[in-house]
């Protein structure tokens, strides 16, 4: 395992991602996220590998060639914007991503082993939860959710958590497989911040050993371009400043033959979902709502 589940900005990139954590760089099996920043006409080709892969605008827009089809990402301004749309990519394929304005794109990425087509969605067919009340109000954004989307063995979420809340709370954890209770699945966790004037945001993420696995024990101060591994372990709260909305992008895969996000709350904290029908949600969301479908 990595020396540290806590990857600040700048320290997981390489010659051609800001940010990019492998199986082999995580000390784990499946999971891999890449952050791709390109300038204005830039091009950025790559081999998707025993992986299967999808391109999430986080702002920009790009196409997206893959075999013989080129899918038109018309993207977002920013996460904090809009809904995007996304290319889900197979293993085995050649990919080339080209952007006239420049942009940056997430490329949430798991190993597989079968191999699904390309596919092109919409942001208008992009489920928008909002999960919580009170101080524990968030919204999902189900682009690839276990339930909203087909892979083979990736599971993608982004959870926008506005400023002074709690999110990933209560802590739960996902690292057994216990039919139909839990599921074992890594865990990636990506962040942003919606800075007030010229201030940057910032928010606090907790992991704890939960008796399993290599015992990750975080808490961390995390800001723009953060990124948090979750090998196992009861994760949360995520925790978003006063001020500043925090988005996080939650990339997981695991071994268990159903692709499913299955969750142990703990233990301890697990009666405060029974509070939640009391209170209404945070009158701060949704941030925004999928376009409508055409």
């Amino acid at each position: 395992m990595t020396a540290t589940h806590h990857l600040p900005a700048g320290t997981s990139g390489t010659d051609a991602y800001a940010v990019e954590v492998t199986p082999a760089s995580a000390g784990w099996d499946r999971s891999a996220l890449r952050v791709l920043e390109l300038p204005s006409g830039g091009r950025h080709s790559f081999r998707t590998g025993d992986a299967e892969w999808i391109v999430l605008p986080l702002a920009g827009g790009c196409a997206v060639a893959v075999g013989d089809e080129t899918f038109e990402l018309a993207g977002r301004r920013s996460v904090f914007t809009g809904v995007s749309d996304f290319a889900y990519l197979p293993r085995d394929a050649a990919v080339t991503l080209t952007s006239p304005a420049g942009g940056r794109f997430a490329l949430t990425g798991a190993r597989c082993e079968h191999r699904l087509p390309a596919r092109h969605v919409p942001a208008s067919a992009v489920p928008v939860e909002l999960r919580g009340t009170g101080t524990c109000s968030r919204q999902v954004n189900n682009f690839a959710a276990a339930h909203v989307f087909d892979c083979d063995r990736l599971i993608a979420v982004e959870v926008i958590t506005p400023g002074g809340n709690w999110s990933s709370y209560p802590p739960h954890k996902h690292d057994e497989h216990r039919p139909g209770e839990e599921s074992e699945l890594e865990e990636i966790y990506y962040f942003e911040f919606a800075a007030h004037e010229d201030t940057p945001g910032f928010g606090y993420h907790r992991v704890a050993p939960s008796g399993r696995g290599t015992g990750a024990d975080v808490l961390a101060e995390v800001r723009d371009g953060d990124v948090v591994l979750v090998p196992d372990g009861w994760h949360g709260p995520s925790m978003a400043a006063p001020g500043h909305t925090m988005y996080y992008l939650n990339v997981m895969a695991g071994p268990d033959p159903e692709r499913a996000w299955l969750i142990r709350d703990h233990p301890d904290h697990a009666w405060i979902r029974s509070t939640w029908p009391g209170q209404p949600v945070d009158a701060r969301l949704p941030l925004y709502t999928a376009p409508a479908r055409p």
